[in-house]
């Protein structure tokens, strides 16, 4: 069976820079759909683009039932599944429109990538995720050790993903320049900073409390005061490894002047810290939802949740609302027992959902800067 397919490769190539120049998508997607491409060509026999046939479409989607995930040997979930087909349907769309392959190929065929639609609602249903308390990440950031300078930049390092809710890409790039601890704040500015889309916004410090704004001051007095670093260095340094006393490779220090590649070294600080403070692991992402969560505590009025939203780079509260703002399981019986025990207390007073009230806020929220 062959392996390779030369006139597919070329095509390939063609429909990943269209996406990158074209449609404007990032490594990481345009990666996603090569997977997708590469897993179908397998299953395929590497056949030749020129030859495809729905039935072809429909042979794929029952070895993916079968196929196991490489991770876990279960079956693929209906997610993985749901968007391997969805990047297919849409190559295959664009293919049919492209010289020496229109009068091949026809629009409808891509239709037989579609999922049923069962199993696309299974995929896309909303799934309460686990994420620390805001008590649970002060206990972490308590419990983490301090007697060098790599563990001084790991405490303070969880303790700015708390107060800023930044993603570890963001994380791994920031530098000093980047902080300013007068005004309590940090400039995700996309020219330097891996943000998500390349977003430039600023983030201004979440009232997290407890002593993850202290920490983080003392570190950015650390690099600049006794390291004498300047404003090109990095805020969270890669570690340095050298010759350790007993002759082989150790971690020796920081590593002056260039931030970390990838953002693997961080959700590494993150695991073992988690872990070391008799915990399960959650990775920095969750810090977002931990932070969601309080702004739904704190913020009173319209304006001040899309502040809190607009904080972590959200241009519209529903995007807080809906990616982040599901209430957690025991929250919500909690909820609604107190509300039926506040209707059992009190029989006077009503204990419906005022229809009118609920049309002035989603009015006024609409009405704010990047309503939707």
């Amino acid at each position: 069976m062959a392996k390779h397919n030369a006139a597919n490769a070329r095509i390939k190539r063609e429909y990943f820079n269209y996406l990158k120049e074209a449609q404007r998508r990032d490594e990481g997607s345009i990666d996603t759909v090569a997977k997708a491409l590469a897993r179908f060509e397998e299953a395929n026999g590497h056949k030749d683009f020129k030859n495809f046939h729905r039935a072809q479409a429909v042979a794929f989607k029952h070895k993916l039932d079968k196929q196991p995930a490489v991770r876990t040997g279960k079956p693929l979930s209906r997610a993985t599944v749901n968007s391997t087909l969805s990047a297919l349907r849409a190559f295959f769309v664009w293919l049919a429109g492209q010289p020496g392959y229109k009068s091949r190929l026809s629009y409808a065929d891509a239709d037989y990538f579609n999922l049923a639609e069962k199993d696309v609602r299974i995929a896309k249903a909303a799934r309460h995720k686990a994420f620390p308390s805001l008590e649970q990440v002060h206990h972490v950031i308590a419990a983490m050790p301090t007697g060098t300078a790599i563990e001084l930049r790991n405490r303070a390092l969880v303790a700015f993903a708390l107060l800023t809710g930044a993603r570890d890409g963001a994380l791994a790039s920031f530098r000093l320049k980047h902080v300013d601890l007068v005004q309590g704040r940090v400039d995700q500015d996309a020219r330097d900073v891996r943000t998500k889309a390349s977003k430039t916004f600023t983030t201004w410090f979440f009232p997290v409390g407890g002593e993850a704004l202290p920490i983080v001051r003392d570190w950015h007095q650390y690099l600049r005061g006794t390291l004498l670093w300047g404003d090109d260095d990095p805020l969270f340094p890669p570690t340095q490894i050298g010759l350790g006393e007993n002759g082989g490779f150790a971690p020796v220090g920081l590593r002056r002047g260039e931030c970390w590649q990838s953002a693997g070294p961080i959700r590494d600080i993150f695991r073992k810290a988690f872990e070391a403070a008799g915990l399960p692991y959650f990775n920095p992402h969750s810090l977002r939802d931990t932070l969601v969560q309080l702004g739904e505590q704190v913020c009173t009025t319209p304006e001040q949740f899309k502040a809190w939203s607009q904080n972590l780079g959200h241009e519209r509260v529903m995007t807080t609302l809906t990616s982040y703002g599901t209430v957690a399981p025991h929250r919500q019986a909690e909820l609604i027992r107190g509300m039926g025990a506040a209707k059992g207390a009190d029989a006077g007073i009503a204990a419906e959902v005022d229809p009118a009230l609920v049309a002035k806020v989603l009015a006024a929220m609409q009405s704010l800067p990047g309503k939707g």
